[in-house]
């Protein structure tokens, strides 16, 4: 009995202890990113509590207020992609990444439009996010030169906006075709609108053979050495937070608010393109790909993009 007893009372500190001493998580993302409904997946499923997390998230409104914030550490980890990671490599940072998506967007024009493929494309105008060195951008004119001969952005009038605001003149009208981020392709593709040429299907005509994730989750690897438990226990939740979207439809429908869409096609379409975007658990596998990636948007888009280096840096795709 005193045995049985002394069991009872470990068991009780062990499980009041690790309560007390669960692993902390400051992340910053955008208020209206996608990211967001994976962590509302984890609260949602306790999944920070399986995994003994506390993650305090913190709503950013634009990619550069994050980066000061992991840069003053401010937060532990952020989301965005691995030509930022390089760039601060190259500066001496010590940032690291894990992928979190391939996803990416598609140049998309309105059902009923007179353009049919790449080379009715010439003389449209077509609204492009994240300004003239996107990444999507320069990877869709590294295959136009390389198939068609030519590039392509010496032939159509780029109108440079904020994803929504290319949506909405999409719609109107107002643009010939857009290229956006893939969760706003998806809500064109939603409305009927055609693709012209994504992202994921030129891929291996430019050399990648693989997947492309574009963006991460990114940390100090400083502060992964030191924070061992939260780090792989955000990986886990994280891993976990995917396979319920991916499998769980009923899921879709619990968080369709906080997705924005305003209609089950929208959420299909949102739904169907998070889960061609999971990536694999293995995220070194994605290195290559990466790498050569990189070397294309150095070339076509230079050191405005990149940096002064060429080639990715070491260390940039974090290695347990």
């Amino acid at each position: 009995m005193k045995n049985i007893k002394i069991t009872i009372i470990t068991a009780f500190i062990f499980i009041f202890s690790s309560q007390i001493y669960a692993a902390d998580i400051k992340l910053a993302v955008l208020k209206y990113g996608t990211v967001n409904w994976e962590l509302n997946v984890i609260k949602e499923h306790k999944l920070d509590e399986k995994y003994n997390l506390n993650i305090d998230v913190t709503y950013l409104t634009n990619k550069n207020a994050s980066a000061i914030a992991l840069m003053s550490k401010a937060v532990d980890m952020i989301v965005t992609d691995w030509v930022w990671v390089s760039r601060q490599r190259e500066n001496g940072k010590d940032f690291s990444l894990i992928p979190y998506s391939t996803a990416a967007g598609a140049i998309m024009v309105p059902e009923d439009s007179s353009i049919k493929n790449i080379e009715d494309l010439k003389d449209a105008q077509i609204g492009i996010a994240g300004g003239s060195i996107d990444k999507s951008w320069i990877l869709i004119r590294a295959y136009t030169m390389k198939v068609y001969g030519y590039d392509l952005a010496k032939y159509i009038e780029p109108a440079y906006a904020a994803p929504p605001l290319i949506n909405g003149m999409a719609q109107k009208g107002e643009l010939d075709g857009a290229l956006n981020y893939w969760n706003y392709t998806a809500r064109l593709e939603a409305l009927n609108f055609r693709k012209i040429v994504a992202v994921e299907d030129i891929l291996m005509e430019i050399g990648i053979e693989n997947s492309l994730p574009l963006i991460g989750y990114v940390f100090s690897q400083k502060w992964a050495k030191n924070n061992t438990e939260a780090i792989q226990g955000f990986i886990a939740a994280s891993n976990e937070a995917r396979e319920i979207l991916k499998n769980n439809d009923e899921e879709w429908e619990r968080i369709k608010n906080i997705t924005g869409a305003k209609n089950t096609e929208t959420l299909i379409a949102l739904r169907d393109g998070f889960r061609k975007g999971i990536p694999q658990e293995n995220f070194l596998s994605y290195k290559n790909a990466i790498e050569t990636a990189f070397k294309i948007l150095a070339e076509i888009g230079g050191k405005d993009l990149v940096g002064n280096n060429n080639q990715l840096s070491d260390g940039v795709i974090w290695s347990k």
